[in-house]
C-alpha cells in the first residue's frame, strides 16, 4: 500500500521544533534558576551543594536533548533505526505496537514490545529503550509518529 522513498524508508519521525524550543527552554530555564537561587541566597552547606549539582544536572540534560532531538528516526523494511545508523528494533523482534490513551508510552509517540530484552538506551525528547519495549516520542511531531506507529502495525500483521 505505502512504498518506501528512494533511501528505503518508509516513515520518518523528528522533533517538532516548538517542542524541541519548549522543552530546551524548561530544563536549561530550572537549571539556570536553580543556581542563581543558590548563589543569590546560600542556604546550608549540604543543601547548596544539592541544589547546584541539580542545576548543573538540569543544565547538561538539557544540552544532552537539545543535541539527540536533531537525530531522525527512520523506518525501514527491517528495522527502526535513526539517523546515526543506531537500531533502536528490527521489525522481526517487534511483538506489537502500543499507542492508546493509556498505554505506557512517551507523549506524541508509541510503544513496542519486543519478544528479547535489548541494552537500555536513551536519546532524550525521542526516544528509550529498557528491557522488552521501546519508547518513540517526547517532542516528535504527533502526526509522523502516529504514521509510522500504523505502518509498523500494518508491517507486523502481514
Amino acid at each position: 500500500m505505502f512504498q518506501p522513498d528512494e533511501d528505503g524508508i518508509y516513515a520518518q519521525v523528528q522533533a517538532s521544533p516548538s517542542r524541541r524550543i519548549l522543552a530546551y527552554l524548561i530544563q536549561f530555564g530550572l537549571g539556570a534558576l536553580l543556581i542563581y537561587v543558590t548563589l543569590a541566597l546560600p542556604p546550608a552547606l549540604p543543601w547548596m551543594i544539592l541544589m547546584l549539582g541539580f542545576g548543573v544536572m538540569m543544565l547538561w540534560q538539557a544540552e544532552r536533548m537539545r543535541r539527540a532531538t536533531q537525530v531522525t528516526l527512520e523506518l525501514t523494511d527491517s528495522e527502526l533505526r535513526d539517523s546515526t545508523g543506531t537500531v533502536l528494533a528490527r521489525i522481526d523482534e517487534i511483538r506489537s505496537v502500543e499507542r492508546g490513551t493509556f498505554a505506557f508510552k512517551p507523549a506524541n509517540g508509541f510503544s513496542l514490545v519486543l519478544h528479547n530484552k535489548k541494552p537500555r538506551a536513551w536519546l532524550p525528547g525521542l526516544w528509550w529503550r529498557f528491557g522488552r519495549r521501546v519508547g518513540v516520542g517526547g517532542v516528535t511531531n504527533a502526526g509522523q509518529s502516529k504514521f509510522m506507529a500504523e505502518r509498523i502495525s500494518m508491517m507486523l500483521k502481514t
